[in-house]
C-alpha cells in the first residue's frame, strides 16, 4: 500500500512487522494501521473490502476478454493481495513498483509473493519516476493505485501532474482503480485532480467501506452506461472470482451523478 517519494532516505522509510490472528496475517509500517493483510487458510484471494472493489475495473472488462493477454500493474505492493491475485487467479501479467524493500521482503518470506518471473515482476523504483518510463505508455490495462504513508493521512502521490500520467500507461481499453483513504476534503482534492486528468465523465466511484476507504474508478475512454450490462458482467465476475460483484453496483456510481447532487465534497 506503502511508497514514498526517492529523495526521502532509506532511512526514513518506515520499518515493517507482521501480526497474525485466527483468520488472517497483516502488514505494518510502525503503526498499528493495516496496510495489507492475506487469509492463512486462501493466501491468494482478497481479505479486505476496499482491495476487494480495486477489482471493479472488470465490470468494464468484455466477458470474452483473454485476461491472460493483459498487464496489471500495482502501485503500491501492500501485503501483494491484488498483485498475488492478478498473477495466479487471473493469470495475467502482473508488475508491482514498490519503493520500500522491506515491504517487498515481507511480502516474499510472509505473504506468498512468488518470485519474479516472466510473467510477475516486482520493481523496487519510486513510483511517479517508473510510470514516466516510455516502455509504460499505453501498455496497461489494469492500473491499482494504493499509495500510503504509515500515517495515511492522504495519499503520497496525487498530484495532477501523477494522474495524467496513470491515465498516459493505460491502454484504450484500460481502467485505473485508486483507493483514497482519509479526510473528506483530502478525498474531494484527490477525487477533483482525477477528474482533470481523465474527464469527469469517465470517472465512477463507490460509496466508503466502513473503515473509510473510497475506491475511485478511471476509465481512458468513457463507456456506455447500460445497466443490464454492467449487471450481466457483475453476476459473471462474482460466479468466476468469488468476488461480491453484484454488491458493488449498490454503491458505485458515476462521478457525474455526484457532482449534480452536491455529493462531490461529501465522498459519498
Amino acid at each position: 500500500m506503502v511508497t514514498r517519494k526517492k529523495s526521502k532516505a532509506a532511512a526514513e522509510l518506515p520499518t515493517v512487522s507482521i501480526s497474525e490472528g485466527e483468520i488472517a496475517r497483516y502488514l505494518h509500517l510502525g503503526t498499528p494501521w493495516v496496510q495489507g493483510s492475506m487469509r492463512l487458510k486462501d493466501p491468494f484471494m482478497l481479505d479486505l473490502e476496499y482491495v476487494q472493489r480495486m477489482m471493479a475495473w472488470l465490470l468494464f472488462t468484455p466477458a470474452d476478454e483473454d485476461l491472460t493477454a493483459l498487464h496489471a500493474v500495482q502501485l503500491g505492493l501492500g501485503a501483494a493481495a491484488l498483485t498475488k491475485f492478478h498473477h495466479k487467479v487471473l493469470g495475467m501479467r502482473t508488475t508491482a513498483i514498490e519503493i520500500n524493500p522491506q515491504v517487498i521482503a515481507a511480502c516474499r518470506g510472509w505473504f506468498k509473493l512468488p518470485p519474479d518471473s516472466a510473467s510477475l515482476q516486482v520493481l523496487q523504483a519510486d513510483a511517479a519516476e517508473e510510470i514516466r518510463r516510455p516502455h509504460w505508455q499505453g501498455a496497461v490495462h489494469a492500473l491499482q493505485v494504493d499509495l500510503y504513508d504509515h500515517d495515511a493521512a492522504a495519499p503520497v502521490l496525487d498530484s495532477p501532474d501523477f494522474y495524467a500520467d496513470c491515465r498516459a500507461m493505460l491502454a484504450p481499453e484500460g481502467c485505473m482503480t485508486v483507493n483514497l483513504f482519509g479526510r473528506r476534503s483530502s478525498y474531494a482534492a484527490s477525487l477533483e485532480k482525477i477528474c482533470a486528468a481523465f474527464g469527469p465523465d469517465n470517472v465512477w466511484a463507490f460509496k466508503p467501506t466502513r473503515e473509510g476507504n473510497t475506491i475511485v474508478l478511471a476509465l481512458r475512454v468513457a463507456q456506455p452506461r447500460d445497466v443490464l450490462q454492467l449487471q450481466s458482467r457483475a453476476q459473471a465476475v462474482q460466479a468466476q472470482y468469488q468476488l461480491p460483484a453484484t454488491k458493488w453496483l449498490k454503491v458505485l456510481r458515476p462521478v457525474v451523478e455526484d457532482v449534480s447532487q452536491g455529493g462531490l465534497e461529501r465522498g459519498q
